[in-house]
């Protein structure tokens, strides 16, 4: 764009009070007075993303809406409606539930079952890919919390088939070979302690948003926590079988949780009798925005 089409966008702009609305509240049509080139300038700086109509719209009138875990969304946000993007996150947290349920299980020794190797098609298939490609999509929507959570958790899941996977990769026997089954043990310990700490830093963002995603990340980190420490803290040579068994429990939480957040973001007024509650903390932007109005009825 030329400097004489720039001003003439910004002159549009301060006509154009109001961002992507051309009518007033009386329903005046805002660009009554602007010049066919003033108009056209408008419309060619929205195309490279700046100038009045390129602003983004909002459901709400410009309102940021509270934190919500049906959005993975920890703090405040603005829903994107120009971008034809669907909520990816109710798919990323459905996706890690499923395949965190049957590995807690396996953890807690359910029916006698002790061997995970089921968890590998679930590992690559579900929660890996499937969660990896929701991350991607909460980036394209602009959320960069549910991206890093989502793209990285369904990179954990990928990762862990890989170590389950006989043959091809090797890294059990590889390890085995060179230290002996201990190795391998303090290896997948310091595996998972590594994710606990990952998802303590997520822990800390949910702070001030709802106690539903609060707990998720809570239960999630006790569980990654209780499984690092029963391989590292061995007994009989083994994982600690009363350690890994309260990891499974705490695993078993966390994926529960994470479909009730999944629920949250799918159940609405459309296709739903009732609307999940997600419990904003009393600290949060929710809950004191609710605790100002509920002082201003009561005055």
């Amino acid at each position: 764009m030329s400097t004489a089409q720039q001003q003439n966008a910004a002159v549009a702009a301060d006509r154009l009070d109001g961002g992507n609305k051309e009518y007033d509240t009386n329903g005046n049509h805002l660009t009554n007075n602007m010049s066919h080139e003033e108009h056209a300038a408008a419309r060619a700086a929205a195309r490279f993303g700046y100038g009045p109509l390129a602003h983004v719209n909002t459901s709400s009138g410009g309102e940021r809406l509270p934190a919500f875990g049906g959005e993975f969304q920890p703090g405040t946000y603005r829903p994107v409606k120009d971008r034809k993007f669907a909520n990816p996150a109710p798919l990323g947290l459905s996706a890690f539930a499923l395949t965190t349920f049957v590995l807690s299980l396996i953890n807690m020794g359910t029916r006698g079952v002790a061997e995970p190797n089921i968890v590998v098609a679930l590992a690559f298939g579900y929660g890996g890919l499937v969660q990896l490609l929701a991350g991607m999509w909460e980036m394209a929507v602009g959320n960069t919390f549910g991206a890093t959570a989502l793209s990285s958790y369904g990179g954990f899941w990928i990762a862990f088939g890989i170590v389950l996977t006989p043959g091809g990769f090797a890294i059990v026997s590889t390890v085995e070979k060179e230290g002996g089954t201990s190795a391998f043990y303090d290896s997948f310990g310091f595996f998972l302690m590594g994710w606990f700490i990952f998802t303590t830093l997520l822990l800390i963002c949910t702070l001030r948003s709802t106690v539903a995603f609060f707990t998720l990340f809570f239960t999630l980190d006790l569980a990654f926590l209780l499984l690092g420490i029963g391989y590292l803290h061995r007994k009989a040579g083994k994982p600690n079988p009363p350690i890994i068994k309260a990891g499974g429990f705490f695993g078993l939480l966390a994926a529960f949780l994470a479909w009730y957040n999944a629920l949250a973001g799918i159940a609405d007024d459309s296709n739903s009798f009732f609307i999940i509650p997600v419990a904003h903390f009393p600290w949060s932007v929710a809950g004191m925005e609710k605790k100002q109005k509920s002082d201003r009825t009561n005055v």
